[in-house]
């Protein structure tokens, strides 16, 4: 459990203990956010979308990821927000992260290398708060067309096919249950995308078997995790070349 720090309400001088929030970063290592003590909180007034997220780089493998600004409400009715310590600066700097990011304009499909290629600006990616299953979908979804892929729609035969969007190249899965998604959904999917000649992808809320994970990157299939923010996180190294790269224009294994 995350130790806890004092802080004092600047609208009040109430004094606090706050627990800093603990996140399951991709890698599977708990990620605290680092609140020092004697860290200055400020007053809430105005919430921006931009400011209502910090970038936190996991102390055991190093990704930066946006995760929510830590606050605490005071008892006087104040909403404080709560600073944390900023990661090292990168140079160069990381592509592809959900904050806001330059990428790479395509990627590598299944069974084949990345290729370099010139660098695109993303804007932010504005997640889907995960309320029921249809909204795991939707930020699924959002998710891909943030990537930049195109014509994502729901399947109306999910139970016949077990995919739950397709678009032009790429078809994906959405496991929301709360048990780790196992291998045989990982190679279902995957055979689908074989049969389609496209791109699978897959989101899961409850994370992977070590046997699935194990299976997809032999696979070269993406994985996400989200979590009720509808934020994903890559699993795997196929997802990170995902980020990075964007959509590919072509068939999996097929010629430039």
């Amino acid at each position: 459990m995350a130790e806890s720090v004092p802080v004092c309400c600047p609208a009040c001088r109430r004094e606090h203990s706050f627990t800093p929030p603990t996140f399951p970063c991709a890698c599977g290592a708990p990620l605290t956010l680092p609140v020092s003590r004697g860290c200055r909180p400020e007053v809430l007034e105005h919430r921006t979308w931009d400011e209502s997220w910090v970038t936190v780089a996991c102390p055991s493998c190093d990704r930066r990821d946006s995760w929510p600004a830590p606050e605490l409400g005071c008892a006087c009715g104040a909403v404080v927000r709560l600073p944390v310590t900023p990661p090292p600066e990168l140079d160069p700097p990381e592509l592809g992260r959900p904050g806001g990011s330059l990428a790479p304009g395509r990627a590598a499909a299944p069974g084949r290398p990345p290729s370099p290629t010139s660098a695109v600006l993303r804007p932010a990616f504005r997640p889907v708060t995960i309320r029921t299953a249809r909204d795991a979908v939707t930020a699924a979804a959002q998710y891909l067309k943030w990537l930049g892929f195109v014509g994502i729609r729901p399947t109306q035969d999910r139970a016949i096919s077990g995919v739950d969007l397709r678009g032009p190249g790429i078809i994906a899965q959405v496991d929301p249950t709360t048990h780790p998604t196992g291998i045989r959904a990982v190679e279902c999917l995957w055979l689908h995308g074989m049969g389609d000649s496209a791109v699978s992808v897959f989101f899961s809320l409850a994370g992977y078997g070590r046997d699935a994970r194990q299976r997809a990157d032999e696979l070269l299939l993406p994985l996400f995790v989200m979590d009720l923010t509808g934020t994903p996180q890559p699993v795997n190294d196929p997802a990170d070349d995902l980020i990075r790269m964007g959509p590919w224009s072509g068939p999996p294994g097929g010629d430039e």
